[in-house]
């Protein structure tokens, strides 16, 4: 027994351009979003000098961001249980403009650190109810697909968005890549309002009935898919800067080139994960974890060429796959709790970037080597066939009960 029918799609599916100009609406919120996350990694040298500190000092206002996505997902998802989906999705974009904005006018280092964290408490919900949304205009059998170009907002965020926030930093300071993430946030309000169909399913809910995701263990172990086998990638980029300079002997300016050869294996992933959701949800999570197992092992013997690196980084960036397929698969085993558990994936999406982040660091404190990151982002991956294993066998179970 399958439960996929517990996300609504409309009787007569939205088609044709219409569709298209939909789904980048919905879009330009990850890009958006996408651009502020990772667009502070570039500037921390600015907003290091700007403040008189050092550039790790700078840092905790990436952690700061991690935590209020990591906060916000489940807090808003629940808040705006009642509200329609589109309605909670400008909202969300709402906040990320005028967080974003604040964060461009703070006076002083602890008002940015905290507008920051507040700049993140929106990321986990916009993304989950722009999936549920997407979802919704189309067939089941293409919920991937449409989910896919949702989060391909985020992929090509990496590959335009953050090359474009950093050169701005650089240029012009570090206050105005997030004035400008605060404009994208306030164009998608506009796509949103304008693009998107009024006349989509809107299954009534209640924080009561969304914090029931909590309760389910098979939502529980998808994040753990998540969390786990998503920190292989992390274990790698997030020293993607020694890497090039260090291992590959590459000129600092090819960082930025670096990242966004990263955007778009990302992209290709995207594009990837959506199909195999498509096809067997389960069956994708296999392959990916695979695939990325297979190419974080391969990783160390690339990095140190001053070509193959960029081969490498491209094909570590594939591995955003296995996100879209977790939001496809949390959709299915949310039951009524669609909200919570699709904005759930963020915060375990981060999870797995702290963990693979502390992976990698830990391996190369302990004179391994950057190399070794590599190693230990493959021993993550494996971790999370583990866990996949252990959610196949609990689906089984779960399909055995609800046959009886």
């Amino acid at each position: 027994m399958s439960n996929v029918e517990v996300v609504p799609v409309a009787r007569q599916p939205v088609a044709g351009p219409r569709l298209w100009l939909a789904l980048l609406a919905l879009a330009a919120g990850g890009f958006g979003i996408g651009t502020g996350e990772f667009a502070i990694m570039g500037i921390l040298p600015e907003v290091a000098a700007h403040h008189m500190m050092t550039e790790p000092q700078a840092g905790r206002l990436i952690s700061a961001y991690a935590l209020g996505v990591v906060v916000g997902a489940p807090v808003l998802a629940v808040w705006g249980a009642r509200l329609p989906r589109i309605r909670l999705a400008i909202s969300l974009m709402a906040a990320y403009a005028v967080t974003n904005f604040a964060s461009a006018l703070a006076p002083d280092f602890a008002t940015l650190m905290f507008f920051r964290f507040l700049s993140g408490l929106p990321h986990g919900a916009y993304f989950g109810v722009a999936a549920l949304i997407a979802a919704s205009m189309v067939e089941p059998y293409r919920r991937g697909f449409a989910v896919g170009r949702v989060m391909m907002g985020l992929t090509v965020a990496a590959l335009l968005g953050n090359p474009l926030a950093i050169w701005l930093g650089q240029v012009a300071g570090w206050r105005y890549p997030f004035a400008l993430v605060g404009g994208i946030a306030v164009l998608t309000m506009v796509l949103i309002w304008r693009c998107v169909p009024r006349k989509l399913p809107e299954p009534k809910s209640s924080a009561a009935q969304e914090l029931g995701a909590l309760r389910n263990p098979r939502v529980w172990m998808a994040l753990a898919i998540g969390a786990i086998g998503c920190g292989g990638m992390f274990a790698v980029m997030s020293y993607v800067a020694p890497i090039i300079t260090q291992a590959a002997h590459l000129s600092e300016r090819f960082v930025p080139v670096a990242l966004s050869v990263f955007g778009a294996g990302m992209i290709a992933g995207s594009y990837a994960g959506g199909l195999a959701a498509d096809r067997s949800v389960m069956k994708g999570m296999l392959g990916v974890l695979v695939w990325t197992m297979v190419v974080l092992l391969l990783f160390p013997v690339l990095m140190v060429h001053p070509v193959a690196v960029f081969a490498g980084v491209f094909l570590v960036g594939t591995a955003v796959a296995l996100g879209t397929l977790l939001q496809v698969r949390l959709m299915d085993v949310a039951a009524e709790a669609q909200t919570l558990a699709a904005s759930l994936n963020h915060s375990a999406f981060n999870l797995a970037n702290a963990l693979g982040a502390w992976l990698g660091g830990a391996v190369i404190e302990a004179g391994w080597g950057l190399r070794a990151t590599g190693w230990a982002g493959a021993v993550l991956s494996a971790a999370g066939l583990v866990v996949l294993w252990l959610a196949w066998r609990q689906e089984r179970r779960w399909r055995s009960l609800h046959r009886a």
